[in-house]
């Protein structure tokens, strides 16, 4: 994980956590990407640059230049990616179990 100050944590859209914190219009679609903070909800590709932002360093860089990308452009290169993920990341039978410091990060 890039994450090493340990900025972000993780939650289920259906689960106790999202529901305090995420309007149920975006909880709905469980395969969108929400990212929560006290400004406000991003989801999709608004989520990944400020996702990338949040951890600073040369991913701050890369997600301030995605950013300047059109919202529409951003967004199809979004779905084209969630499209054929399988084929450039693979698909795998089972999950990595997860370390005790990446579970310590997970809401319910």
């Amino acid at each position: 994980m890039r994450d090493r100050s340990h900025r972000i944590q993780f939650a289920p859209l259906q689960g106790s956590t999202a529901e305090k914190f995420v309007p149920a219009d975006l909880r709905q679609n469980l395969s969108t990407l929400v990212f929560h903070t006290p400004s406000g909800d991003f989801t999709r590709t608004a989520a990944v640059c400020r996702i990338l932002m949040t951890l600073g360093g040369i991913w701050w860089l890369l997600g301030a230049v995605l950013w300047l990308i059109p919202f529409p452009l951003r967004d199809l290169g979004y779905r084209f990616i969630a499209k054929i993920r399988y084929r450039l990341f693979g698909k795998h039978e089972s999950c990595r179990i997860p370390t005790a410091d990446e579970r310590s990060r997970f809401l319910n």
